[in-house]
C-alpha cells in the first residue's frame, strides 16, 4: 500500500535584535529601554537596535549620527564580535538538535526542514514551539519563527510574527496568505523593480500572479518568470545544510575621507591579509578579486579581475586590487570607505610557472604567520602595516 506524500515543513527561525538581545542578558536593567549596539564614535553604523529604537524609525546599517537624531535617548553599547558569534554557535546547536537539515543564513538565523522530525517530535508549529521555548531557557533569548511548506513563505512569516512571536502559513492556506502581501514582499524586488512593476498598476504578490508571465518578462527580462512562480507560492529549493562559501570580503568605512592613494593602499594590503587568511582558514583559494570603493558623494563603484591562477595569497590579492583602484582613481577623489572581496572561491590550487618564485615564498611566509598566530596569538604581519599602527593608521572595519 503506498503511502501518501507528506508535505514538506519548513520553519524559518530569527532571533530578535540578535546583538542587542546578548548584551540585555547580562544588562537586564536596560530591558524596555532604547538601546543601540554599534560604535558610538566617527562614521558607525547601527548593528542592531531594540525594538524601542526600531519603533523611532532606527534600523540596522543605518548611520549613528542619524539613528541618535531618531532616538536620541538610547544607550550605546560598543559590539563584542567574539561573544555574538560564540552565542551562535549555541544557537545552531539547538537547531541541530531537532534537526540535521540547518542552512544558517546568517549569524542569527537559519532555515530548518523538519518534515523528517514530525513522528519524533509532533507537529510543525509544536517543534517551532519547542525551540522558542529552548531558546529562550536555555539561552534567554528571544526568536520569532515562520513554518510553511517552503523556504521563500516560512521568511515571510518569520518577518510577520516579529517581534517574539510564531506564524504558521498552512499548505493549503499559501496562496491566499500571499496574495494579501505588497509586491515589496516577493524574494528580489527591491526598490527599482517595485517602482518598474507600480508603473504597470501592479502593487500585490496577487497582482503579479495574475499577470501573464510574458507580460512580466517585458518589464523584468528574465525575472519575470521567477517573480510568476513566486507569487503563487513555488520554491522548490532543498534546505542546503551544507553551505559553500562563494566568496570572503572585508571592508573599511574611514573615519574621515580619504585622498591620498597611498593610505588608500595601505588599507587594501590589510584587507589583502585578513580575506587571505580566512580563505586558507577554510581551505579555499580565490579565482577572481574585486574592490569597492565609496566616494564622499556616497557613489559607489565595483571593479574586479579574474587572476592568472587560483590563490590565497595576500600579495597576490593586495596587487590586483591595487591595479583596479588605481584604475579607478582620479585627482582629488575623496574616499569614504574601501572594500576587498575574493570570489569564485575553490579548493583549486594555482601552479607557479613563473622562474621568479617571489609568490611563492610570500605564501610560504603567510603560511609560517598563520601558525605562529595560531600557537602564540597576538599581531603578525608585514611591517609596514604594523609600523602604521604604531603611527595610528587606520583601525581595521568589521568582518
Amino acid at each position: 500500500m503506498a503511502h501518501p506524500v507528506r508535505e514538506r515543513a519548513i520553519l524559518h527561525v530569527d532571533m530578535d535584535a540578535f546583538f542587542v538581545s546578548v548584551e540585555l542578558r547580562e544588562r537586564p536593567d536596560l530591558r524596555g529601554r532604547q538601546v543601540i549596539v554599534g560604535a558610538p564614535e566617527g562614521r558607525s553604523v547601527v548593528l542592531s537596535a531594540s525594538y524601542e529604537c526600531r519603533r523611532l524609525g532606527v534600523k540596522s546599517a543605518m548611520p549613528m549620527a542619524t539613528a541618535l537624531r531618531m532616538a536620541p535617548q538610547a544607550i550605546v553599547i560598543p559590539p563584542r564580535q567574539g561573544v555574538y558569534t560564540a552565542v551562535s554557535k549555541e544557537i545552531m546547536a539547538v537547531f541541530r538538535s531537532v534537526t540535521p537539515a540547518v542552512q544558517q543564513v546568517s549569524v542569527d538565523e537559519a532555515f530548518l526542514d523538519v518534515t523528517g522530525s514530525i513522528r519524533r517530535l509532533g507537529a510543525p508549529p509544536a517543534i517551532a514551539g519547542q525551540i522558542r521555548e529552548e531558546l529562550r531557557r536555555e539561552l534567554d533569548l528571544p526568536a520569532s519563527v515562520g513554518v510553511a511548506r517552503n523556504m521563500f513563505v516560512a521568511k515571510i512569516a518569520s518577518t510577520r510574527a516579529k517581534p517574539d512571536g510564531l506564524l504558521v502559513v498552512p499548505p493549503d492556506r499559501t496562496v491566499e496568505f500571499l496574495h494579501t502581501l505588497p509586491v515589496s514582499a516577493l524574494w528580489g524586488v527591491g526598490r527599482k523593480t517595485e517602482e518598474t512593476l507600480a508603473t504597470a498598476g501592479l502593487m500585490t504578490v496577487r497582482h503579479v500572479a495574475h499577470t501573464p508571465v510574458p507580460t512580466l518578462t517585458r518589464l523584468l527580462g528574465s525575472a519575470g518568470a521567477h517573480l510568476h512562480a513566486l507569487a503563487w507560492g513555488t520554491d522548490d529549493r532543498p534546505v542546503a545544510p551544507h553551505r559553500q562559501e562563494k566568496s570572503l570580503g572585508a571592508e573599511e568605512t574611514f573615519a574621515s575621507d580619504v585622498a591620498d592613494p597611498g593610505k588608500l593602499r595601505a588599507e587594501l594590503l590589510r584587507l589583502a591579509y585578513r580575506v587571505a587568511e580566512r580563505l586558507r582558514g577554510i581551505g579555499k583559494n580565490a579565482q577572481t578579486v574585486a574592490i569597492k570603493v565609496r566616494y564622499d558623494d556616497f557613489r559607489t563603484v565595483s571593479r574586479s579581475r579574474r587572476l592568472p591562477q587560483p590563490s590565497s595569497s595576500a600579495v597576490t590579492l593586495a596587487r590586483a586590487a591595487t591595479e583596479l583602484l588605481e584604475a579607478l582613481l582620479r585627482p582629488g577623489d575623496r574616499i569614504r570607505l574601501i572594500g576587498l572581496r575574493a570570489e569564485n572561491l575553490t579548493t583549486e590550487k594555482g601552479f607557479q610557472l613563473s622562474i621568479d618564485r617571489a609568490d611563492a615564498n610570500w605564501e610560504q611566509a603567510q603560511l609560517a604567520m598563520d601558525r605562529i598566530k595560531t600557537k602564540l596569538g597576538g599581531q603578525v604581519g608585514p611591517a609596514s602595516l604594523l609600523d602604521g599602527r604604531r603611527r595610528g593608521g587606520g583601525c581595521e572595519g568589521p568582518q
